[in-house]
């Protein structure tokens, strides 16, 4: 058993993906992530998210746990690693697959590109997927087809509400800001939609913090949670940390990498600094 399955208070997670560095922006998303779990007398998970194997490194997961020691943020071990979950994740799958709430897609990278759209907002990086390989019978074949991308098909129409904790009420219309979307991949592997639902009841999370960019994703997640049976989770959605220029900080911008300006001599109080005045 683990040291955390006893828990029945506040319980939070920190869910990089070792595919980059921890930059500015995951440093105010944690920091966020500790001071509430500390608040709150809870404990404070870290999840590894390196399900994608084509660009996770074990340098990259070296380092986010070398940073978040210099950064002050404590978590309660031990780490959880995705890899190491899969069966979960195939489980929850098959089970969504039985129900009918997916259906494979067949659609190619070019038929993807050649339908891709702008995304609603600058934030949302998944644009609303077309439906072209949506069954016509709503219940679709539920024998699995191996080697073949699936989706779930959303009830289009339908306004996932609900009130984020730092961000207020939020509503996201189902077929219009979002569409069908990736659940399990055909090279076996769980899309993140799929795999962060599953983790989070398995973890017993009670409240995810994260970046806003991750809202319409709250909104996919909560309809995978009803399709799953799994218990709702509390969100608290950060403001983003922009650049000069107005865009957000991502992994590209390596000067303000947590191990870059841990290298220039700053401190951890001076971060901690540097996202308040970011903030402001």
């Amino acid at each position: 058993m683990s040291p955390f399955d006893a828990q029945t208070g506040y319980m939070g997670r920190l869910a990089p993906s070792p595919t980059g560095l921890l930059h500015l922006g995951h440093a105010a998303t944690f920091r966020a992530a500790y001071e509430r779990a500390r608040e709150r007398d809870g404990l404070l998970l870290l999840r590894n998210e390196d399900v994608d194997p084509q660009r996770s490194k074990q340098e990259f997961v070296d380092a986010m746990i070398e940073d978040l020691a210099w950064l002050d943020i404590a978590w309660e071990p031990p780490m959880v690693v995705q890899s190491q979950r899969l069966a979960l994740y195939r489980e929850a799958f098959e089970r969504l697959l039985v129900a009918g709430h997916v259906y494979p897609c067949m659609c190619s990278r070019k038929d993807l590109a050649q339908m891709m759209q702008a995304p609603h907002e600058d934030t949302d990086d998944e644009p609303v997927y077309d439906g072209r390989c949506r069954p016509a019978d709503s219940a679709g074949s539920r024998a699995l087809q191996p080697g073949v991308n699936y989706r779930f098909l959303v009830p289009d129409g339908e306004a996932v509400r609900f009130v984020d904790k730092n961000l207020g009420s939020q509503a996201f219309t189902a077929g219009t800001d979002f569409g069908d979307f990736l659940v399990w991949r055909k090279d076996g592997l769980p899309s993140y939609q799929l795999a962060c639902v599953v983790d989070d009841a398995a973890m017993r999370i009670t409240e995810v913090v994260r970046g806003a960019d991750l809202l319409k994703s709250t909104a996919r997640q909560m309809l995978l949670q009803r399709a799953l049976g799994l218990p709702p989770v509390a969100y608290f959605h950060t403001r983003l940390l922009v650049d000069e220029h107005g865009v957000r900080l991502a992994k590209r911008h390596d000067a303000l990498a947590v191990r870059t300006l841990r290298q220039q001599g700053l401190s951890s109080d001076d971060v901690r600094r540097m996202i308040d005045a970011a903030l402001r």
